[in-house]
């Protein structure tokens, strides 16, 4: 399915917005991130986007990617199965979408570029939320608690959307069981669980059966612990219809604690791919280009040396492969496309530079320092691609990074993954924690057009936002 979108907004801040998931072939012009595909849209300006879907189906999300707009300009994209196709499931007799977020008291922009400044942490949000309230547990927002209505005996579809900035969350329905049945625009083999664990960008859909007694019970979602996260946790409410006496209080579900570690691999080790017959998959069984990324959280100096609130007065950096990445001033998709130089540069490094015990209690200082700059990695149309992430404890700061290429790479450990390099444009590659994205956590993957125009970028749009 193909269409386009006017942004006929009077916008107050610049900005872009980015169609999380969706594959876009060839058309790289519409994918969002500010200085990767698109320099922002000026306020009181605005862009038609062309958005184009192949094979997703199921729950994604769009949001804005710029600085941190993202917090409170999101919300669901929702692709149905094509005519003559169902669910690979029952079908489920209504829907809902969840969308868990952060609330900050504060201007969140405002808020990134004070720490970007200071070079220490941002602040934490000071709520999180489902579907825009916080709900019962925060002083100020019991009235307004989102609430859902089952009839006992239907099946309902939570299609379940984490836009939070900086937080994995856990998320539970008390008393009821949950069947994921599809992650990120793609079905997977049903998962029946109490609980699932959500990272930022991630979206899952669920399915939920009301067979429970007729009363009210809450849906809850609290944080894994990070390194700095938000431990408070956020309420809604699902009612029963029919007659019933109505409990003083909701029944909780047993979240897991903050620091379960094993809750959080035990559902993440669980989750395959569906892989039928109607819904395949094609892993590369033979690789032709290998990448061996770190992961890591260093510092950079100050410009005035000392001036930084952050350790030993100099800036908090992520990086890959210890290299730091900066925005540049024309955005990099613009600068391939127009061949203009000096913009970026294609030494993005295959492995880390130096090989040490990634995840020791103690490291020298040559791994705590990355290396800024613009650095992109360019692969060839139909390479078969192999990346391992790797964790890393440099500066004692390891945790769960939600890589987006939609995987998880866990607290001092490691994923794989596997893909061909068959869509040819200027990709973004990040954490999606936003504070690590923010500090350089990056890079950007160039895939080079195939020997034909129907494998090559297509042609820009008549009009690009200025830069």
């Amino acid at each position: 399915m193909e269409f386009k979108k006017s942004l006929n907004l009077e916008l107050l801040v610049a900005l872009l917005l980015n169609l999380h998931g969706v594959e876009q072939p060839r058309n790289p012009w519409s994918d969002g991130p500010e200085y990767i595909a698109q320099c922002p849209i000026k306020p009181g300006a605005n862009f038609s986007y062309d958005i184009i879907f192949s094979e997703e189906e199921g729950t994604l999300w769009w949001h804005a990617h710029s600085d941190w707009s993202r917090a409170t300009v999101h919300g669901p994209i929702i692709v149905y199965p094509k005519a003559g196709t169902t669910y690979p499931f029952p079908k489920p007799d209504a829907e809902f979408p969840i969308v868990l977020a952060s609330w900050f008291k504060g201007d969140v922009m405002e808020i990134i570029q004070e720490a970007l400044i200071s070079g220490d942490e941002p602040n934490k949000s000071d709520a999180l939320t489902i579907n825009g309230q916080p709900g019962d547990l925060y002083n100020c927002s019991k009235r307004g608690t989102f609430k859902i209505l089952f009839d006992y005996g239907k099946t309902y579809l939570l299609r379940v959307i984490n836009s939070i900035m900086n937080e994995e969350m856990f998320f539970m329905v008390a008393g009821h069981k949950l069947t994921v049945v599809g992650m990120d625009g793609a079905y997977i083999k049903p998962l029946k669980t109490s609980y699932i664990l959500i990272t930022p960008g991630q979206v899952m859909d669920i399915l939920v059966t009301a067979n429970r007694r007729r009363s009210h019970y809450y849906m809850a979602a609290r944080a894994s612990e990070g390194v700095v996260y938000d431990n408070t946790t956020t309420t809604a409410i699902i009612q029963y219809s029919g007659n019933y006496t109505i409990p003083s209080t909701p029944k909780f579900p047993n979240l897991p604690n903050y620091t379960d570690i094993d809750a959080v691999t035990n559902f993440v080790r669980r989750i395959k791919a569906l892989a039928s017959k109607e819904h395949p998959i094609d892993v590369p069984k033979k690789v032709d280009t290998r990448l061996f990324i770190t992961i890591a959280v260093g510092t950079l100096p100050c410009a005035t040396n000392g001036s930084c609130t952050g350790p030993n007065g100099n800036k908090l950096a992520g990086s890959l492969n210890n290299a730091s990445f900066e925005n540049p001033k024309i955005d990099v998709l613009q600068a391939y496309y127009k061949k203009i130089h000096g913009i970026f540069t294609t030494d993005f490094p295959d492995k880390p530079p130096n090989v040490f015990n990634f995840t020791s209690d103690e490291l020298s200082d040559d791994v705590v320092t990355p290396t800024a700059g613009t650095k992109v990695k360019v692969l060839k149309y139909n390479a078969s691609v192999e990346i391992v992430f790797q964790g890393t404890n440099v500066f004692s700061a390891a945790e769960n990074h939600p890589m987006h290429l939609h995987v998880g790479v866990p607290k001092n450990g490691w994923s794989a993954i596997r893909f061909k390099a068959d869509n040819p444009g200027v990709w973004f590659m990040h954490c999606h924690l936003e504070r690590h994205s923010s500090w350089g956590m990056d890079t950007v993957l160039i895939v080079r057009d195939g020997p034909t125009s129907a494998t090559s970028i297509r042609k820009p749009p008549s009009y690009l936002n200025p830069c």
